[in-house]
């Protein structure tokens, strides 16, 4: 195991992550975008984006975007390279507002969260569209973990909090179990060359009816490129 850090809040944290890994000539088989926040009070990553959209989204659609070449150079007919995008149960009330994705007008933990894990979903199901129009030997697919008992919850009220103290052994799952269908989407056999699906307790499920419009898929991606300032090379697929 070797640890490089890496900001998810920060452009320029991400760019020199990549650019210390590529330095490394190794091959990359997974990717899992795993980091998050939720629920905190409204406020901006270093870029000037709102936290849960910077942190959750955007810091992962740039992550994604340029290790895409070591992916595809890494990836074969036999043994794709895989990318698992970590979203939550969350994005099936979330609502995509594209004229106010920095969540300016009107600011909810609640909504600011929801608007990430469903620009997440919308990211996975267009990031597989465009590697199967490239013919790359990639697979993108988004899980859901469930409920876990992580400190993802500190900026709950403390209600909640003493809820899920009394209540974590009976209904939160613990770490490991939360991470297993990360780790079955990462190395299944089951899951070899198949893309684009949404997985819940290691089985393929159907997301939010929203995130399969795929005009939505769409601008949302062309946005999130003019935000992190990368060409948007999709442009030329339908």
């Amino acid at each position: 195991v070797e640890f490089s850090y890496c900001d998810l809040t920060s452009m320029k944290s991400i760019r020199q992550f990549v650019q210390r890994f590529k330095a490394k000539n190794h091959p990359l088989h997974v990717l899992v975008n795993n980091a998050g926040v939720m629920l905190v009070p409204e406020r901006k990553t270093e870029d000037g984006f709102e936290e849960h959209f910077g942190l959750n989204y955007l810091g992962h659609f740039l992550l994604t975007n340029i290790l895409l070449d070591k992916l595809k150079q890494s990836g074969t007919h036999s043994h794709n390279a895989r990318i698992i995008t970590v979203s939550s149960a969350t994005h099936y009330v979330g609502k995509l507002h594209l004229n106010d994705l920095q969540s300016r007008c009107s600011y909810s933990p609640h909504g600011a969260y929801a608007q990430s894990k469903l620009a997440l979903v919308l990211f996975t199901y267009r990031l597989q569209h465009l590697l199967t129009a490239n013919g790359s030997h990639v697979t993108a697919n988004v899980v859901d973990p469930g409920v876990v008992n992580t400190d993802l919850y500190k900026h709950v009220f403390w209600v909640v909090k003493a809820v899920k103290w009394m209540t974590a052994w009976l209904v939160f799952k613990t770490p490991e179990e939360g991470a297993s269908t990360s780790i079955y989407a990462a190395v299944s056999p089951e899951m070899e060359g198949a893309g684009g699906c949404y997985l819940y307790n290691e089985e393929r499920t159907k997301s939010a009816d929203i995130a399969y419009d795929e005009e939505l898929q769409r601008r949302l991606w062309t946005e999130s490129c003019k935000m992190v300032g990368i060409p948007d090379e999709s442009s030329r697929v339908p």
